[in-house]
């Protein structure tokens, strides 16, 4: 199960790895961890990259500091999916008209303006 884990978390890597070399921005790691089910808040990104050795402040994550850390992460289950609710609640507060739907326009407006 441990090698299975370590594909999926070598894959999400790779996906933020624009330079090929094994190595993503500091800044990227919140959503690579995202990507993979997991959703720390940014606070438990920053215990996080506390965890990895990072090359200096702002700089970059190497694969094999990243691995061990996020294979302990999937391990002990850490950071559930946000619940239903929350996520029904949230949902509610952009559809502003009540309609049960939000446009791309909306979205966009509210992700980039507000």
């Amino acid at each position: 199960i441990v090698a299975e884990i370590e594909k999926k978390i070598t894959e999400a890597f790779e996906v933020f790895d624009r330079e090929s070399n094994k190595t993503v921005d500091a800044r990227e790691i919140g959503c690579i961890v995202r990507s993979m089910g997991c959703f720390p808040d940014e606070a438990e990104v920053q215990e996080l990259l506390a965890k990895i050795e990072v090359e200096e402040p702002g700089g970059f994550v190497h694969l094999e500091k990243f691995l061990p850390v996020m294979t302990k992460v999937l391990l002990d289950r850490r950071f559930r999916p946000i619940t239903e609710d929350v996520l029904l609640h949230a949902f509610e507060a952009l559809d502003e008209n009540k309609c049960g739907y939000i446009t791309k326009e909306d979205l966009v407006k509210h992700l980039t303006e507000e």
